[in-house]
């Protein structure tokens, strides 16, 4: 199985066409309240301009469905990434391609997992202040715990120091890098980038 390598905070041009350079396959634009929010109408010139197959995922937390849609169309987006407390109503009636994000504080997290039956899932580290972005590592077991019921988006204080050891241990689906590639919220660190992108290139040389 090839890992797929999102790269979430995009906020502007140069970044995103660094990622798209660098091999990624998805970027992320924020929505939600954070130091990487994006404007809708900077993430719809960025989606515009990029090359076709780069998934453009939005994330959101709690937000109205209405207002999701209207975004979804307005920025040329493939998915929605959902880090609130949404729930399956909810996703029911968004009707959208969606990522759901789960907080992993502990062990209790597989059993909100259980609840949705979803194929594939993000998990990323509890912080009460943050929804996203936190740049803080989980404990991969309870990753591997979670792999028993879908597929693995793994995202939480990944960057170019632990990207190899996260590939080895929990072998996820995909990985999504944030705070770990950055030179300060919102900007992107080239060099950080590439080693992190290219470790996974590695990875997935090594194992096809």
């Amino acid at each position: 199985m090839t890992t797929r390598i999102k790269i979430c905070g995009i906020t502007n041009l140069d970044d995103a066409k660094k990622v798209v350079e660098l091999g990624a396959h998805a970027i992320g634009f924020v929505f939600a309240e954070s130091p990487r929010k994006i404007e809708p109408s900077v993430a719809r010139e960025i989606s515009n301009l990029l090359p076709p197959f780069i998934s453009k995922i939005g994330v959101f937390v709690n937000e109205e469905i209405k207002t999701i849609k209207e975004m979804y169309d307005y920025c040329f987006l493939d998915a929605v990434q959902l880090h609130g407390d949404e729930d399956s109503q909810y996703i029911n009636a968004l009707s959208l391609p969606f990522i759901k994000a789960f907080k992993v504080s502990g062990n209790e997290v597989i059993k909100q997992i259980e609840k949705f039956g979803l194929p594939y899932f993000l998990l990323d580290a509890f912080d009460k202040n943050l929804s996203g972005g936190t740049g803080k590592k989980f404990d991969w077991q309870i990753a591997i715990e979670a792999s028993k019921l879908g597929d693995i988006i793994l995202s939480g204080g990944l960057n170019q120091a632990n990207i190899r050891e996260a590939l080895e241990t929990v072998n996820p689906y995909a990985v999504d890098v944030s705070s770990g590639v950055e030179k300060s919220p919102g900007k992107k660190d080239f060099q950080k980038m590439e080693s992190v992108i290219n470790e996974v290139h590695r990875w997935n040389s090594r194992i096809n």
